[in-house]
């Protein structure tokens, strides 16, 4: 995320939207965080500003954060009770090798910057080293091996430092996903070296691409990246077990996104597939390329909403942390289906189902039917006990998105047929659903999004076995 000075109405404009997102963890980082210096200690580099210089690593060079500025952020993060996943600069002071490759990383400015933080009283999530330096990288790459031991160096300076005080998590190495790469480092690194693996997808391509609405209406583009999810699963099973998976950024198309689709309503249909993708394939954490800035920011440059905003805030509020199993019949393809218990569900056990139609001409009728099995896939345990028989109460709530006249391009979201907006204080609207009977088929329109939420879906597993599950 880009760092830069908010007037006082931006500032607001800022603080309502991560107020209203909570629980939110946001991630502060990105192409440029391997160069950034933090203003604090024995620098061995100057600490300037940004400045345009095309010969230079994604022609910019410098890079400074003053502890004023951190302190701003730590502050505006504490009032929100925003979660911190900070990227530290994994290029510092870092000597190039005769060989070409980089040799070890110098943490003492990193050292500096954590100590002044603990200090201060704040608390950060999570210490994470380098942006986009695994497999071949980005512009630039670090050797598996000299990367575990320089995420070692890191993970020691926290415990260090936090010896009296709540240990942050390590997480690593947030770059794309190169098996042969990510499998030398966990093995060199050792068991515990990191709480969480972190990785970045961009799997719909560059942002200048012309078919990228293709692609996201196409099911089986998307369960591509089933394939990834499934390898990062399988190696961190066999090399690191104790070690979770995160998706530490994903902005879809790459080089900001394009304008009218990343930050328009077709990219909704993307966002929550991926969120209902990570959360069923195990990922505890999905950080969204971006919370404001490029073409992909859930804000846009004025602060206000872009529908992908609207989707996190009902998924935020919905969406539990408890994954159930969900598919759809043999005969709905372009219909995809996945299934949480209701946040905050009482006593009843609630169900929400999100559905997704990426069909242009068919409209789904769905009945919802709960099996042992949805219980017991994820579980490997009996149910007996956890499941009573599936009573639904006589309503049901629907919150059906849509397009204005079905313009997938459009920035602008219908709940149910009604503008979402914020008013001008920035407060978010009121997510009223639509009341039907629960034995009623629920319709999803052509190009469209329902959630439904089964109030009393008499599913006690939903309230006494947390899997937790952040955006």
């Amino acid at each position: 995320m880009r760092l830069r000075n908010l007037r006082m109405g931006e500032h607001f404009l800022a603080q309502r939207a991560l107020r209203d997102l909570s629980p939110l963890r946001i991630r502060l980082g990105g192409s440029l965080q391997d160069q950034v210096v933090y203003d604090i200690g024995d620098l061995q580099v100057e600490c300037r500003p940004f400045e345009y210089n095309a010969s230079h690593m994604f022609n910019f060079q410098g890079g400074c954060l003053s502890m004023e500025r951190w302190t701003a952020l730590l502050t505006l993060f504490n009032k929100t009770s925003t979660k911190v996943a900070f990227g530290l600069n994994a290029l510092y002071n870092r000597p190039k090798l005769a060989s070409g490759a980089w040799g070890p990383w110098d943490p003492s400015n990193a050292h500096d910057f954590i100590q002044y933080t603990i200090a201060q009283g704040f608390q950060v999530d999570a210490w994470q080293l380098g942006n986009e330096l695994s497999g071949s990288g980005v512009r630039t790459s670090v050797p598996a091996l000299q990367y575990a031991e320089d995420v070692t160096k890191l993970r020691d300076i926290v415990a260090v430092l936090h010896a009296n005080t709540a240990k942050p998590l390590v997480i690593a190495p947030d770059g794309f996903f190169d098996y042969s790469w990510w499998e030398a480092f966990l093995k060199a690194a050792g068991p515990g070296s990191v709480n969480f693996t972190t990785r970045h997808i961009y799997n719909l391509g560059p942002g200048v691409s012309q078919d990228l609405v293709e692609k996201i209406l196409n099911p089986q583009y998307l369960d591509g990246e089933k394939r990834t999810f499934g390898s990062v699963n399988e190696l961190l099973q066999r090399v690191a077990p104790s070690t979770g998976a995160w998706i530490g950024e994903a902005g879809g198309a790459y080089n900001s996104g394009r304008h009218l689709v990343t930050d328009a309503f077709a990219f909704s249909f993307w966002y929550l597939d991926q969120l209902g993708m990570a959360a069923s394939l195990n990922n505890k954490v999905y950080c969204r390329q971006s919370f404001i800035g490029g073409n992909y920011g859930l804000l846009n440059k004025t602060y206000q909403p872009n529908p992908d905003y609207f989707s996190a805030l009902l998924w935020n509020r919905l969406m539990g942390t408890q994954v159930l199993m969900a598919k759809s019949g043999d005969n709905a393809s372009h219909l995809r289906v996945y299934a949480h218990c209701t946040r905050d569900s009482n006593a009843q056990g609630g169900v929400t189902v999100l559905l997704i139609n990426l069909s242009n001409t068919t409209t789904y009728e769905v009945e919802v039917s709960l099996t042992a099995r949805t219980v017991t896939q994820y579980m490997k345990e009996t149910f007996e006990g956890l499941v009573s028989i599936f009573t639904p109460s006589s309503e049901r709530l629907e919150y059906h998105l849509t397009a204005p006249a079905n313009d997938l391009h459009s920035q602008n979201m219908l709940l149910n047929g009604k503008l979402l907006q914020r008013s001008l204080t920035g407060q978010a609207p009121e997510l009223t659903p639509l009341k039907v009977g629960s034995q009623t088929p629920i319709n999803v329109s052509p190009l469209s999004i329902t959630i439904a939420v089964i109030q009393n879906a008499g599913l006690r597993f939903c309230k006494t076995l947390p899997a937790p599950f952040s955006n």
